[in-house]
């Protein structure tokens, strides 16, 4: 049976490349912004948990595209979470085009962190509203992914602007996928091509940071790191292209 809530979305020409085609970086912020859509409406949004000096940091990302929809393509995103523990929320996606076909599967983890202590807060303070939220659903993919090192074969620096930065004055989800895929040559994504993404965020990087992005080709796996001004990881992520 399904469980969760569906919201409707479309390709418009702002969230496609040179192929026509939606990039990961739009459908992957349509999925987050799907995440924030359903948590304010279950009582659970970053409005009523800073209220209480509380909000939600993105920790892991898996996706799976079997395609990447055209512009002016309809389509949908059905989301519903899983208890996994104490300090990490589970939250699934799963999109389909108009006719109902799927073409994209997601996974993510999440954490809710005390914004002055910057560390997680038991979800059990929250008990109330989240737990009646607990599909048994199972995810309609693979968990993401523990992402390893990688060694990078070329590099790039990338000081953090007004325009990489959220409301928390960290850098954005999207830009690390943006700077990480600008690292690719653009033949990469003339074919459009299924792939599963995996995205590790370690640290939060701040306004004014110079950081490096690194990245190493393996076949159809392309493996990134990106490191801050003192040499430590924030974010890696595996491209796997099929």
């Amino acid at each position: 049976m399904q469980t969760g809530n569906t919201y409707d979305f479309r390709v418009e020409p702002q969230d496609v490349d040179f192929t026509l085609h939606a990039t990961v970086t739009s459908m992957c912020n349509a999925i987050l912004n799907t995440a924030g859509v359903d948590a304010q409406r279950n009582g659970l949004g970053v409005d009523a948990l800073s209220r209480k000096n509380r909000s939600w940091v993105l920790s892991r990302l898996a996706v799976e595209f079997d395609r990447l929809p055209e512009q002016y393509t309809p389509y949908s995103i059905r989301t519903w979470v899983n208890d996994d523990g104490r300090l990490v929320s589970l939250r699934n996606f799963m999109l389909t085009d108009g006719d109902g076909n799927v073409f994209g599967r997601v996974a993510s983890q999440w954490c809710m962190i005390d914004f002055e202590r910057r560390t997680p807060v038991d979800l059990r303070e929250i008990a109330d509203v989240y737990l009646p939220l607990m599909s048994e659903e199972p995810s309609p993919c693979d968990r993401p992914r523990k992402v390893r090192a990688a060694e990078p074969q070329c590099t790039f620096e990338h000081r953090v602007v007004y325009s990489d930065i959220d409301f928390n004055r960290h850098v954005n989800t999207m830009r690390y996928i943006d700077m990480m895929f600008d690292m690719l040559p653009i033949e990469t994504f003339a074919e459009p091509r299924p792939l599963r993404l995996d995205v590790q965020f370690i640290k939060e990087s701040r306004y004014g940071q110079t950081l490096t992005v690194g990245l190493e080709r393996q076949g159809d796996i392309s493996l990134f790191e990106i490191r801050s001004d003192d040499g430590v990881a924030v974010c890696r992520a595996s491209v796997e292209w099929r």
